[in-house]
């Protein structure tokens, strides 16, 4: 059964704007688990908001999850890394295997952008496609999506119908092809392939902004139904 953006689901999706870079981290949680999603926590007062919602919530901290290593995606994964690894499954931060020269070279990027990093531990798994993440009751799908990144990946939960899609697609927009390993036909396959084969009600909670679904960005995004959809 899917769900627009106002219905409620049965697993919970809690977003948290952070850092100067407006990115979204999410915490997902059914049944007393949660996933934790790109921390780009970049302040004390951000990571404690994110802490505050899980003690609230009473939730374990299952999954430590990465769409992809850019730097706006990765500021709090040392921090996170050491409050929840060890009761994590595989002890820590997972993403695709395609991503690690970003998260390797965290500190090369935060320079390019005029920020600063804590170096993020190593990834403790990797990510593949078609890969199933269990969470309480229900499960994600891991859908690689590079083009944003060459290990892009999302995460479907086909149940509730969402996908928490990262910097591939956003409402009326795509993801930033001009950093490494970045491709404009490859993101536009990937959507086409993994995103717009799902059904048109599916929510896409992406990186930055609001909300949106595969139906709506099908028929109005300027990317893909103007001349870049060719």
């Amino acid at each position: 059964m899917n769900h627009s953006p106002d219905e409620p689901i049965r697993m919970t999706v809690q977003s948290f704007v952070v850092s100067p870079f407006a990115e979204n981290c999410y915490i997902v949680h059914g049944d007393g688990e949660a996933a934790l999603i790109d921390p780009g926590t970049t302040t004390p007062a951000e990571r404690q908001a994110v802490l505050d919602y899980l003690d609230a919530q009473d939730l374990r901290v299952r999954h430590l999850l990465l769409t992809h290593a850019h730097i706006d995606h990765i500021f709090g994964c040392a921090f996170f890394a050491e409050r929840y690894g060890a009761e994590a499954d595989h002890g820590g931060w997972q993403l695709h295997r395609a991503d690690l020269p970003l998260l390797d070279h965290a500190p090369v990027q935060a320079e390019l952008f005029g920020v600063r990093i804590t170096p993020p531990p190593a990834p403790t798994h990797f990510l593949e496609e078609g890969e199933v993440i269990e969470l309480g009751s229900g499960s994600f799908s891991v859908l690689h999506t590079p083009g944003h990144s060459p290990g892009s990946v999302s995460f479907y939960n086909a149940a509730d119908g969402f996908v928490l899609g990262g910097d591939v697609l956003f409402q009326g927009s795509i993801g930033r092809t001009d950093l490494w390993e970045g491709s404009m036909p490859v993101l536009l396959d990937s959507i086409r392939t993994q995103f717009l084969t799902l059904p048109d009600d599916t929510v896409v909670y992406s990186g930055h902004g609001p909300a949106t679904t595969v139906g709506r960005e099908h028929e109005t995004n300027p990317f893909l139904t103007g001349a870049h959809a060719a």
